[in-house]
């Protein structure tokens, strides 16, 4: 390693003697110019040179000859770049000719030595210009103005388009604008490896935090340092980022990292040039993704993709994201290689990586034995959510400094707490978004149904095994998503029941409005479903869709458009549920109403039927708490015998009561939960019997 940085300096100074010396020749050709300048100059002592023109000097500037003016000639040729060095290196990478190099150099001597500032104002005849013009740059090197020198200054010449120069004034004629050297380039040559200050904030260096270059991915880096450069990493689960890093640092690249929501928020060109300069100055490869941040499917973003993929031209770029490359997003077709899904091991590993602060290998080999290393806890904790690495570390650093504000270890409670923040805004836009607070303690179910809930987490947690490894759901585009059909009456518990299955899985709830989702106009339906579905899977949550049977009602014979146009709908929901990759719960109250397509593609089938006279008295004694004082004549197996109600009715009686209750000021008694109970009924609009509500009738007609 010391033999290598030893070397590395030697190769250094080496250059830098080399650049001491070309500048000593440009040094030469200006003062040359200068002593031609001073000889065919009248009056060279006028201290007022440059601000005015007398009749003489324009007499003395149409007698000069329009031919070349070589104050170069007999000075000798420049010395040849030193192999290795970053002069040689520079002009092979952008391919330049030895005349673009020593254009370059006369453009950049201002820079390195203030002298050159006036000299050049001297030779440009106007002291406040302190930069070789193009006529200058062209003089100095032995060119004619009107010569073949001047193309060196297009669009498209080497030095213009790698953003080595600049030009400035445009509206002036070509050869009286002014060069330009950026500062990066100056400090490149001058050995400084920092970033180019016009990237700051949108790009990164990726590497291992321990600085040992990561093991290569040898078939991503193969293809990227093939003819082109261009690699599409189409993600289906895996931790693409990273395996791009890797393919460029076992390449003996320096990954940039490109930042997507900074790169499509900046000025496009400048920032397209200075990244393509700085990949090219520092042998580096850039890393986009992930892709669907971009938005690519937006014309605008589609011609920023294009402008970056054209400027980056035989540099190793590496492009990653879930959806599929479009010919349209660049000049060349790229390579396209899918990355699978980590297996349950890896994502306990990259866990671990995130939570212990260090990185280490992503291939399967782990120094700290998987889920050992993480804790059955946590492994368990986090095995049903899917994120990638940027999203595990920033999930992991939020769990660690919350529980360090608390002078205490990270537990799987602050790992959830952490991914949910995660999740973007966008689907709580479409949908309704409800932290779970209830659990399982809290359902009063038959055990059936209680068994197929349970059924439903357990998928959940363990499809990226059997639907990804086992490859139990192949072909056919099918995604690798759940989708259970909760169908009983109102009130029975559907919608908490979804609430109590995020809550195992350590998600949030998203409630789908269907207000929002259903549109008169045709094809505005199928839209926002789109939108609601791709939302869905960037996060981690439970969808649910209650009263489904409004949109995935069975398909009817066509008798006019509107028949059609609804059987379309209903033909897109069949797909697009087919396709879906995450967790999607619906509810019915009349399941015979639902096309028997869809229930063909659900997971499970979970029946809610009305509590019996056991379920309804543990139900009253759940809703009412043991918060609420209770009062001695509170009668819970007689509302539970007479009172045919469902769970969510007999939540509301509860409530009404402690209202009631609260008024008084004392525990709460049997007919202020009667009053409850008629008030329930009237809302039903059920009949009030003697025969269930026995004595308590006659009270509360009195009581009115």
């Amino acid at each position: 390693m010391t033999l290598d940085v030893e070397a590395a300096r030697s190769e250094q100074a080496i250059g830098l003697d080399h650049l001491w010396d070309r500048l000593r020749h440009v040094e030469q050709r200006v003062r040359a110019a200068v002593r031609e300048r001073r000889t065919s100059d009248p009056d060279p002592d006028d201290p007022y040179r440059g601000q005015y023109l007398t009749p003489q000097a324009v007499e003395r500037i149409l007698a000069t000859p329009a031919s070349a003016w070589s104050p170069g000639m007999g000075l000798g040729e420049p010395p040849a770049p030193p192999p290795g060095s970053r002069i040689e290196r520079l002009t092979g990478t952008f391919g330049l000719l030895p005349l673009d190099l020593e254009l370059l150099l006369v453009a950049m001597a201002p820079d390195i030595d203030t002298r050159f500032e006036r000299l050049y104002g001297y030779l440009n005849d106007d002291l406040t210009l302190r930069r070789p013009t193009i006529g200058l740059a062209l003089e100095l090197c032995g060119l004619p103005g009107a010569g073949a020198g001047r193309f060196r200054f297009s669009a498209h010449a080497p030095l213009i388009a790698g953003g080595l120069l600049e030009t400035t004034e445009p509206e002036r004629p070509l050869l009286s604008r002014g060069l330009r050297v950026p500062d990066r380039v100056t400090a490149h040559l001058l050995g400084d490896d920092e970033l180019d200050s016009a990237l700051y904030g949108l790009v990164r260096v990726g590497r291992d935090a321990d600085g040992r270059p990561p093991e290569p991915t040898r078939r991503i880096g193969a293809a990227a340092s093939s003819a082109g450069g261009l690699v599409h990493l189409l993600d289906k689960g895996g931790n693409a980022g990273r395996l791009a890093v890797e393919a460029l640092v076992g390449i003996g690249r320096q990954p940039l990292v490109l930042d997507v929501a900074a790169f499509a928020a900046r000025p496009a060109d400048t920032t397209v040039r200075a990244l393509a300069r700085e990949a090219r100055l520092s042998g580096s490869g850039v890393v986009l993704g992930p892709l669907d941040g971009l938005e690519p499917q937006r014309p605008e973003r589609a011609r920023l993709l294009r402008e970056l993929c054209a400027d980056l031209a035989g540099v190793p770029l590496i492009v990653h994201g879930t959806q599929a490359w479009d010919p349209l997003w660049a000049p060349d077709s790229p390579v396209v290689i899918a990355v699978p899904p980590l297996s349950p091991r890896q994502r306990a590993e990259q866990w671990a990586r995130a939570l212990s602060g260090s990185q280490g290998p992503s291939d399967g080999s782990s120094r700290q034995g998987g889920h050992a290393a993480l804790g059955d806890e946590f492994a368990a904790a986090v095995a049903t959510y899917r994120l990638d690495e940027n999203q595990v570390a920033k999930a992991a650093g939020v769990a660690i400094r919350t529980a360090a504000a608390e002078r205490r270890p990270p537990s799987a409670d602050d790992l959830r707490a952490a991914v949910r923040a995660q999740n973007g805004a966008g689907l709580a836009r479409l949908a309704r978004r409800i932290e779970p607070a209830v659990g399982w303690d809290d359902l009063v179910l038959p055990e059936a149904t209680s068994r197929q809930l349970r059924e439903l987490a357990l998928r959940a947690s363990h499809r990226d095994q059997v639907l990804g490894q086992w490859r139990m759901r192949p072909g056919g585009g099918r995604g690798h998503g759940v989708i259970a059909l909760f169908a009983g009456e109102s009130g029975t518990g559907k919608t908490m029941s979804a609430e109590v299955v995020a809550a195992e899985l350590g998600m949030e709830l998203y409630v789908v409005d269907l207000s929002t989702v259903v549109d008169k106009y045709i094809g505005e339906t199928e839209k926002n479903l789109e939108r609601i579905f791709a939302e869905a899977a960037q996060v981690n949550g439970v969808l649910l869709f209650d009263e489904a049977d409004a949109i995935f009602g069975k398909r009817s014979q066509v008798k006019d458009a509107h028949d059609r146009h609804a059987n379309v709908e209903s033909a897109y929901l069949l797909q697009r549920m087919e396709s879906f990759d995450g967790i999607a719960v619906l509810t019915t109250n009349l399941r015979a109403n639902l096309d028997q397509a869809f229930t063909r593609r659900l997971d499970v089938i979970a029946e809610f039927p009305v509590p019996d006279e056991e379920q309804r008295r543990a139900l009253w004694d759940r809703c009412l708490g043991p918060q609420i004082p209770r009062g001695d004549d509170l009668d819970l197996e007689f509302c539970a015998r007479r009172f045919e109600l469902a769970g969510g009715s007999i939540r509301a009686c509860a409530v009404t009561a402690a209202y009631l209750a609260a008024e008084t000021g004392r525990p709460l008694t049997m007919a202020q939960l009667v009053s409850a109970v008629m008030q329930e009924y009237r809302k039903l609009g059920r009949l009030v019997l003697e025969s269930e509500f026995g004595p308590w009738l006659d009270q509360q007609w009195h009581s009115a």
